[in-house]
């Protein structure tokens, strides 16, 4: 569990303390507390003698607005005792990075001077949403704070990534025109880290989709919010996603890393994960089950080690057998992949299950600072979606292929039809590295139906669903042929799938299957006139890595009167805000009388 510094003393004195002086450790409670502030070797602060475990800060998280501390509790009384004060004076603007940054005065050495007219000043602080949520501790009562307006996506690390703010209901990018230091820090307080270490520009952090709401953005500092700051509306001709603003922040202490470490790997980046289990006087380092250890855990392990993210989560690892631990501590770990540590993943505790047994089949990781990120062009599956009904004698090959509804089978072949859904799909690789499938040109399945090699079992999910998430359709276009269709301008073709070729999606490339290849569609002859959810997962099993796993979904709502569809109000899953996203659960029906 982490450690947190919720009620702590620091020794300085309280003369001329005010609060944006205080801003920088965390905001004023009490004029009777205590800070302690080292001299600059290098400069840090601690925070003594609270009711929390005692955690140290590392330079940069002085700042409660500008650290994930950020709400003073109500009483904080200071330890009865002699104080010896070490600074005074303390005079900040609020917009520093920690108190080295700011005007002090100190006491002379030796000097046994009680502070003059004033007493130890006070911080308090809690910890932020992300690490609230993990440290195990109660969450306070306090009012709804509504939903965020700014998000990092695509980051290695936590408190990473590139700068996403809601506007309409909709998410979009920051154009990295006039963007610096203080708007970045803006946005890491806002988001509950630490002040910003790094301001990027030129997508850093990958490139966005969609719109770009922000330019321009001047911020003084002292904003509570990005859109709070001095800032410009620009339409798409004025930047591109090329341009897209990204941060990275300060952040706090935590320790976790120091409770897992990889063995026997040909580099820092890869290994046997061993996790440190038990408590003072009984630590002790072991293994975790390879049961169901798959990319989700891998990436958390990754996260934790500070490694950035997993291109691989491995199930067996005995070429990787180091010899010198061979005890299973950890069994049955299932992540959602947003977690700061394995610990946090659900697991079988102190109770270790494994189906197969040895240090043999224990978990293992590859982890890489890069990653591709899929998603899918949305637009144009509403553009391009119609139904067309097709002989049965056309549809031999896409049979044979399972790319038909389960009731084909019992058809009179080869007279009938089937009622296809069919539409165009773009997939954009947007990440930092290339998507490539899981498995080996070895194991490459050839299809003699479409001659080609299909190099993953399951690559996208087409489902029709019920406005209540039952599923009533699907395709069953289960292995894909993944090439470069097209690029931008300034990249180039690497992955064609002809002559056995290799396969995969570059950066900046993407994969586009049009309407008319066979399995490009879903077989709704069984499905009932009504209104309906289309709905299109890419690596719905997470087989291979990305760094963003919540834009894979693709969602539209669909009405179908049995003759005709209306496609309309397709966006990826996580590009709305969450109010938007219930109402477009709640209202399936027509919104516009385009006829696709």
């Amino acid at each position: 569990m982490l450690g947190f510094p919720s009620e702590k003393r620091v020794n300085v004195a309280f003369y001329s303390w005010a609060v944006l002086a205080s801003s920088c450790l965390c905001t004023v409670a009490s004029a009777s507390a205590s800070i302690r502030a080292s001299t600059l070797k290098p400069y840090r602060t601690r925070l003594l003698s609270g009711k929390s475990r005692r955690a140290f800060l590392p330079i940069g998280f002085f700042c409660c607005r500008r650290s994930p501390w950020t709400s003073p509790p109500s009483r904080l009384l200071a330890q009865r005792q002699q104080h010896s004060f070490g600074l005074h004076g303390v005079a900040c603007v609020g917009t520093e990075a920690h108190l080295s940054l700011c005007s002090l005065e100190f006491y002379r050495a030796n000097d046994t001077t009680r502070c003059p007219g004033g007493g130890p000043a006070v911080v308090s602080c809690v910890p932020s949403p992300l690490y609230a949520a993990s440290s195990g501790q109660k969450k306070q009562q306090s009012k709804p704070q509504g939903e965020a307006r700014v998000r990092l996506k695509g980051g290695a690390h936590p408190g990473e990534g590139r700068v996403e703010v809601l506007k309409a209901g909709t998410w979009g990018t920051v154009c990295d025109r006039k963007w610096d230091l203080q708007a970045a820090s803006v946005v890491c307080r806002e988001l509950g880290f630490g002040s910003a270490r790094e301001a990027l520009s030129g997508a850093r952090m990958g490139q966005g989709m969609g719109a770009i709401h922000l330019s321009e953005v001047r911020c003084s500092g002292q904003e509570p919010s990005l859109w709070k700051c001095p800032h410009r509306n620009i339409t798409a001709e004025d930047c591109s996603h090329s341009q897209d603003a990204g941060v990275r922040c300060n952040l706090p202490y935590t320790g976790v890393e120091t409770k897992i470490r990889l063995s026997g790997g040909r580099s820092r980046h890869e290994g046997r994960v061993e996790v440190q289990t038990g408590g003072p006087g009984s630590l002790r380092w072991g293994l975790i089950c390879g049961d169901d250890w798959g990319t989700l855990e891998a990436m958390v392990a990754c996260r934790q080690l500070g490694l950035g993210y997993a291109n691989h989560g491995l199930q067996e690892t005995w070429y990787w057998d180091s010899g010198n631990i061979t005890e299973v501590v950890m069994s049955g770990v299932h992540c959602t992949g947003t977690e700061l540590s394995l610990d946090q993943c659900a697991h079988h505790g102190t109770h270790v299950a494994c189906k197969r047994t040895g240090s043999h089949f224990t978990a293992g990781v590859i982890c890489s600072e890069t990653a591709s990120d899929l998603l899918l062009h949305s637009a144009l599956v509403q553009e391009t979606a119609y139904i067309e009904d097709r002989p049965l004698h056309m549809l031999y090959c896409a049979a044979e292929e399972n790319c038909l509804a389960s009731s084909a089978r019992s058809a009179n072949w080869p007279y009938g039809h089937r009622r296809l859904l069919r539409f165009s799909s773009q997939i954009h690789n947007l990440g930092r590295a290339d998507f490539r499938p899981k498995a080996g040109r070895h194991s490459w399945v050839w299809h003699e139906c479409h001659g080609h090699y299909h190099s993953m079992d399951i690559f996208t999910h087409y489902d029709i669903l019920t406005p209540n998430g039952t599923k009533v359709a699907e395709g069953h276009k289960a292995s894909f042929c993944l090439e470069d269709t097209e690029c931008q301008e300034d990249v180039s073709k690497r992955y064609e799938c002809a002559n056995f070729g290799e396969q995969g999606i570059t950066v900046g490339c993407w994969d586009l299957y049009r309407h008319d290849i066979d399995c490009q569609w879903i077989d709704i002859t069984d499905v009932k006139p009504g209104n309906y959810i289309l709905q299109v997962v890419i690596n719905p099993n997470f087989e291979v890595a990305e760094s963003d796993f919540t834009n894979n979904a693709m969602k539209c709502n669909c009405k179908y009167d049995g003759h005709r569809i209306w496609v309309h109000n397709c966006h990826i899953g996580d590009a709305f805000s969450e109010e938007a996203n219930r109402r477009f659960e709640r209202y399936p029906g027509q919104t516009s009388n385009q006829i696709i």
